[in-house]
């Protein structure tokens, strides 16, 4: 039996043993609640699709956060901050949501990883295709957070998100040496200030030209903006983002 055909009979029996699930309502996905939409199958059932936010322009040409008003370019944020990175794009509004990524990363269920991915080709294909990465970029996370989740939710989905377009991952080539607090009751300046020196390089340093970086959830963008520094550290470099969700914008 060949390679192809070893990997397609692993995949048909995984998905017999660890069926997949709707990330929002975590029930079983079959033919009958899976939607396909054009020829790309994913992973949200017809209900659950009805109460999810996706964003759509008009966006804030920045950060792409849904704007409200489409004569407007920029969100407030951005027309606020100088971020590091060029563009940004995100699936998903985050209260609509925020149970499915809980899960993800702090429920054990890594398995959203691939129904994530097959969202963000179908949703952000064109942009992730456009940008032409060399590499994605997993936010790390600190290796304790890691050992106490078991996984880097961000790793997880730059990994699913790396098959489905063929493009590698480095996860090490960014590490998280300082074990910061988490940021969500923090302002823009007190996030900044914590991820103050929280990354540096890794050992595995490689030269890349455009690179993704990847996360789970877009807030103020420190988090984004601290690793595109040290990314930034190997030479000029053209970064992107993209993340699940992301805050809303005005």
């Amino acid at each position: 039996m060949s390679l192809k055909r070893i990997k397609k009979a692993a995949g048909i029996l995984g998905n017999l043993l660890f069926p997949m699930k709707c990330p929002v309502c975590d029930n079983i996905l079959n033919d009958q609640i899976s939607m396909l939409r054009g020829r790309v199958p994913v992973g949200i059932c017809y209900k659950c699709a009805k109460t999810v936010h996706y964003i759509v322009p008009p966006r804030c040409f920045k950060c792409g956060k849904q704007l409200q008003d489409g004569a407007e370019e920029y969100c407030t944020d951005c027309r606020d901050a100088e971020h590091v990175f060029i563009m940004g794009r995100a699936l998903y509004e985050y209260h609509s949501i925020k149970g499915a990524l809980f899960r993800f990363k702090y429920g054990g269920r890594r398995e959203y990883s691939k129904v994530f991915a097959k969202e963000v080709v179908f949703y952000l294909g064109d942009f992730v295709r456009r940008v032409q990465p060399d590499g994605l970029i997993p936010v790390p996370i600190h290796t304790l957070r890691c050992l106490k989740r078991g996984y880097n939710q961000a790793g997880e989905l730059a990994k699913a998100i790396g098959r489905e377009f063929d493009i590698p991952v480095y996860d090490k080539l960014v590490v998280r040496k300082i074990n910061t607090k988490p940021l969500k009751n923090m302002s823009p300046v007190e996030r900044q200030n914590s991820l103050k020196k929280a990354f540096i390089l890794g050992e595995n340093v490689v030269k890349l030209s455009t690179v993704i970086i990847i996360d789970d959830i877009y807030t103020t963008g420190a988090t984004i903006d601290a690793v595109a520094k040290v990314l930034l550290t190997l030479g000029p470099m053209k970064i992107y983002f993209v993340t699940l969700a992301i805050g809303e914008g005005i």
